[in-house]
């Protein structure tokens, strides 16, 4: 399996796992460091979905490369 053919699903679901060591660094240190950690891990773990998904083109626009769009 290469990581061209892995879905964004897949890819974030993966990036979840980053949630276990958060919850054993919660649990052992400082609680509140834990929230901000986990919320940090899916902060990213949403950013990388939303880079990774498809983008769907609306029209035929052309960029003519002089600032206007026609």
């Amino acid at each position: 399996m290469t990581l061209e053919t892995l879905s964004p699903r897949y890819a974030a679901a993966v990036g979840l796992l980053a949630i276990v060591p958060v919850v054993v660094y919660g649990v052992t240190n400082s609680g509140l460091a834990g929230v901000v950690s986990a919320i940090n891990v899916a902060v990213i773990v949403g950013s990388l979905y939303l880079a990774m998904s498809p983008v769907v083109a609306h029209g035929t626009r052309r960029d003519d490369g002089n600032g206007t769009v026609g």
